[in-house]
């Protein structure tokens, strides 16, 4: 058996580290390599390119890569396995959003589960969505959307993108809340969305702004209303869906970061601080506002709390809807 009278000068070193073996990581020690933010999506969108913005930052102040993995495929299950998976120390982190919380609902079984393998590090922006429809469309109101989907209901479609989306589900809860009895075709790209409208097949459709905004700008389309519980900033002009007859209605899409459970509060500490001073300065700032994306910085309590309140609403709007988890 091995005791303290072995830790001689030449063994004094070895002795050392082995009691700091299993002990949290500093604060200060952290990081000691490079971190790694992982993507469950591919490289090119609105996420990835925030992501990378709020890497080269991030890497600046912390002294070491911030480096992006892109990793796709199985809705977002195979980063987050891979998270789960990873060591919890704070150098691997995950990129998380409105579809984390829609997954559980949609999903028989989940590879990961939030409570068990995340632990929260923060809240980093908001999405709206947009009631939209083709810009010589006769509607120009919810109203008029609402009506002319009762008066017409064999010959009006909604659409969005693929089912499960959160455009998709909060196309649903409009129907629902506008007492419509209407279909929501569901498209596999927002271009295939655009596509819709301009042949007619489609009469109105929900979208995230940042993923339409260009086509409202140029006239190729026009805003009816958005989602949010107040006027978004990059649409002032349209009304909300509950100043326009539909009190109540509220959805939105949001991203954050999580680390593996068990990383040390420390080093999230540590990492919240750096995300949010990164995410404070003007040049996210305006890097996200290019993005339309309304820059948000927060605790770990904060992104807990929009994750369980969303699981709520989606849960909600999922089995009213009577979609069958795959």
């Amino acid at each position: 058996m091995v005791g303290s009278k072995f830790c001689v000068p030449a063994l004094m070193a070895v002795c050392a580290a082995a009691l700091t073996w299993g002990q949290p990581a500093s604060a200060d020690d952290f990081p000691s390599r490079p971190v790694k933010i992982v993507m469950g999506f591919g490289a090119g969108g609105l996420g990835d390119i925030a992501g990378r913005a709020i890497g080269q930052v991030m890497s600046q102040s912390i002294g070491q890569p911030v480096i992006i993995e892109n990793m796709p495929g199985a809705g977002g299950s195979l980063s987050a396995l891979s998270l789960s998976r990873s060591a919890p120390d704070g150098h691997v982190m995950l990129w998380v959003s409105s579809q984390n919380a829609i997954a559980p609902s949609m999903f028989k079984s989940l590879p990961y589960d939030w409570s068990r393998d995340f632990t929260p590090i923060g809240p980093m922006a908001t999405f709206d969505f947009v009631l939209f429809v083709k810009n010589d469309s006769p509607l120009k109101t919810v109203q008029d959307v609402i009506a002319a989907a009762k008066a017409n209901p064999d010959k009006f479609n909604f659409g969005s993108i693929a089912v499960g989306t959160a455009q998709n589900l909060s196309t649903l809860k409009f129907v629902s809340m506008a007492g419509l009895n209407v279909p929501v075709v569901a498209h596999r790209t927002t271009g295939d969305v655009m596509t819709g409208l301009l042949s007619g097949s489609i009469q109105a459709a929900f979208e995230t702004i940042p993923g339409v905004i260009g086509q409202i700008k140029d006239g190729q389309m026009r805003a009816i209303a958005v989602s949010s519980s107040k006027r978004n900033p990059f649409l002032p002009d349209v009304p909300t869906l509950a100043e326009s007859g539909v009190p109540n209605y509220l959805t939105y899409s949001w991203n954050g970061m999580v680390a593996p459970a068990k990383t040390p509060p420390n080093v999230i500490a540590r990492l919240n601080k750096e995300i949010n001073s990164a995410i404070a300065t003007p040049e996210i700032q305006k890097r996200f506002r290019d993005l339309i994306m309304e820059p948000r910085t927060g605790t770990p309590a904060d992104l807990q709390k929009i994750y369980e309140t969303d699981v709520a609403v989606w849960r909600q709007i999922i089995t009213e809807a009577k979609i069958q988890p795959n």
